[in-house]
């Protein structure tokens, strides 16, 4: 028996749990090549890394939970919340970002005010419930919604075809974007069968796996990829990439070689990141940016705190 330790840091959890949970999604292999032809894949020859790279990327943060009376002396509870979303474009060896934007929410049941404070305001965002699920599944929509609008932003460029966009974290329903990649970094559900399930555990640094079709409430191609790194274990290193299933397959086909050519060279280094080599550098580095830009978490709390005892 040989014992690995997972180059993730305990804090973030694991990459991929000891035993997927079986998907409850339709899902057919067959897309690129018949389950008997599965094999990790290298990039066609004729692929080539994408001159820019556009990422995607939200954050978030519970600033205070607070307790709203109203005139029946009926208490609810709500959570000030803020999140932001911004884009990073990395061309040859310059990297910058060109969108980036900060929102505020006092997140509860109907009927709350909007709270003004010194620093800004927490403008009221109804959710049904007072439930802490709910309220957090609150700010999680409205920070997919602001994502979207940064990723569906219009350049003049934006359909060249040496051009990626990618959104860190799985595409939605709402995420849909035409040609906008999903990046995938942790695995909790088994989405491949067990007959070329094995194919990951085989893939090689810059080799995917074929294309798949996964069909849930919604539709997406998908495939594995795995990033230069430690093998700890035969998933180390492996994300999952997601896109439109409204897409011509050849045109997926190429963007899943144009990933395996281009993302690569942006993992992260263990020495550098908690989460190498998954945590793309670019994606660490706007996620650092975007929470610089939430403002100090003490001081946003203490004005929350002030205007709330107002």
């Amino acid at each position: 028996m040989k014992i690995a330790v997972e180059p993730w840091s305990p804090e973030f959890g694991a990459p991929v749990e000891a035993e997927l949970a079986p998907t409850d999604a339709d899902v057919d292999v067959a897309a690129e090549l018949p389950a008997s032809a599965w094999r990790p894949l290298d990039p066609a020859p004729t692929s080539s890394p994408a001159e820019r790279v556009d990422f995607v990327d939200g954050v978030r943060r519970i600033d205070a939970r607070v307790w709203m009376t109203n005139a029946e002396g009926v208490a609810r509870m709500g959570i000030c919340a803020s999140f932001a979303a911004g884009r990073v474009r990395c061309e040859g060896n310059t990297a910058r970002i060109i969108a980036a934007e900060v929102q505020r929410g006092l997140f509860a049941p109907a009927g709350a005010p909007d709270l003004e404070t010194k620093v800004g305001t927490w403008h009221a965002r109804t959710v049904a419930s007072d439930d802490i699920e709910k309220l957090s599944q609150g700010v999680q929509e409205r920070m997919a919604d602001l994502e979207r609008g940064i990723a569906a932003q219009a350049d003049a460029d934006d359909e060249a075809a040496d051009a990626l966009v990618v959104l860190d974290g799985p595409l939605t329903a709402k995420l849909d974007l035409p040609g906008a990649i999903g990046y995938v970094k942790t695995h909790r559900v088994a989405y491949l069968p067990a007959t070329v399930n094995e194919v990951v555990g085989r893939l090689a640094t810059g080799q995917r796996t074929p294309v798949f079709v996964t069909q849930s409430t919604w539709s997406r191609f998908s495939w594995y990829l795995r990033l230069p790194g430690p093998l700890a274990h035969p998933w180390s290193g492996v994300v999952r990439c997601e896109v439109s299933a409204d897409l011509p397959l050849a045109r997926v086909i190429a963007l899943a070689d144009r990933t395996a050519r281009t993302l690569p060279r942006f993992a992260s280094r263990p020495h550098k990141d908690a989460r190498a080599p998954q945590n793309l550098y670019p994606i660490a580095g706007l996620e650092r940016e975007l929470r610089r830009r939430l403002g100090d978490s003490a001081w946003v709390w203490r004005a929350v705190k002030a205007a709330a005892t107002d």
